[in-house]
């Protein structure tokens, strides 16, 4: 079976999406049934090309990106301009069985005009931004891509979402829309349980994420400084760059706990597992995700999690058991959670234990073979209807 990819982000540029995107062709890498070529975006200003594998190629079009975290609307019309046409050849060239469409802006308009022009049916994962409602920054804008997004995602055989509430959001954006569900997947080999960080000491406390304002660092932040103002001994470890770095390096020299919060800077993902290995708790105050998969991560490697009620957190946290929930930017219920992790040591290592057996459920192996099983059922249905 062939299968076209389209995807703006591959690492290092982007975030969550990219890194799914990865982890599917890691575990595709030596399928004999499966080539798949992936059209995506260069770091660099020029075309390039990558054998990934023996059977798995990658295409990267030049957007002349001026940030790795995310792409500008300039940037994401540059995409499409130029994977479309890259994708119209390959497929000439060697026909497809399917397009994965990593997002459907802009991915799925690609696969939208692939299948206008070729009949080639396409599906789409559904990226967060592309949900009405999900980011701020685009409040402005979600009613005029509506109309466009309802066309993109009817038109997908199937659209895939991660998690409940990212259903939710799309069944609210669109009634008609039919999903399906896929949750995002871990490297349970990759990340593991090391030996426990010490009890006496600071509570070690990480997040792993892009420093943006939707990922709510700030409020991490005000929270290490109400807790060091009672006397609470704890630290924080930001991993990760972005916009907001700067106002967030401010913020903790404004308060006067830029000792205890430590911008370590972007991180290889070969490297994260390291950095796990030294941390008590993991936190994430995000306004809005879909199943994030650094959580499911810190989770694997034994850690509990402290996280927003947003998309995924539901599937991934019992709460009390391996993790614990607030609201977004109640800085308050985030600094009890920390005081209560910090004052009960025994506690975070019963709840990393229950971490690590939640994160079972999520192996990136697993997930591969569900969507494999996608590619193989869309596939067969579309040539049986021509």
């Amino acid at each position: 079976m062939r299968i076209l990819m389209l995807d703006n982000e591959f690492p290092p540029l982007g975030g969550g999406m990219g890194t799914a995107n990865e982890a599917l062709l890691q575990r595709y890498a030596h399928d004999p049934d499966l080539a798949i070529d992936l059209v995506t975006a260069a770091l660099g200003n020029r075309l390039e090309s990558v054998q990934f594998s023996s059977r798995i190629r990658i295409f990267k079009v030049p957007v002349w990106n001026k940030n790795i975290h995310h792409s500008t609307n300039r940037e994401l019309v540059l995409y499409a301009a130029q994977a479309l046409p890259v994708a119209l050849r390959l497929h000439r060239a060697h026909p497809y069985d399917l397009c994965f469409a990593w997002s459907a802006v802009p991915a799925g308009g690609v696969a939208l005009a692939l299948r206008a022009l070729t009949g080639l049916p396409y599906m789409v994962w559904a990226s967060g931004p592309d949900i009405p409602g999900f980011e701020q920054r685009y409040q402005a804008i979600y009613p005029v891509l509506l109309p466009m997004l309802r066309r993109i995602w009817r038109g997908a055989t199937p659209l895939v979402a991660k998690c409940a509430q990212e259903i939710d959001m799309i069944q609210a954006a669109d009634p008609r829309a039919s999903v399906t569900y896929v949750p995002n997947g871990v490297d349970l080999g990759r990340f593991q349980p090391g030996s426990p960080a010490p009890d006496s000491g600071p509570l070690r406390v990480i997040c792993v994420a892009r420093l943006i304002e939707r990922k709510g660092q700030h409020h991490l932040i005000e929270a290490i400084k109400r807790l060091a103002d009672e006397g609470v001994d704890i630290v924080l470890d930001l991993v990760g760059t972005g916009d907001a770095q700067p106002a967030n390096e401010a913020l903790a020299r404004r308060l006067g706990i830029a000792e205890r919060v430590h911008f370590v800077g972007y991180v290889p993902r070969e490297q994260i597992a390291q950095h796990f290995a030294g941390a008590h708790v993991f936190a994430l105050p995000s306004y809005n995700e879909g199943m994030a998969i650094a959580a499911l991560e810190a989770m694997a490697s034994g850690l509990p999690v402290v996280l927003t009620r947003t998309g995924g957190t539901a599937e991934l946290v019992d709460e009390g058991v391996n993790g614990l929930t607030f609201d977004w930017a109640d800085v308050g219920a985030l600094a009890a959670h920390l005081r209560r992790l910090a004052t009960d040591r025994a506690l975070v290592r019963r709840m990393g234990v229950a971490s690590r057996e939640r994160a079972l459920q999520f192996s990136w192996d697993a997930i591969a073979e569900r969507y494999r099983s996608i590619f193989e059922h869309h596939a067969i249905q579309h040539y049986n209807l021509v």
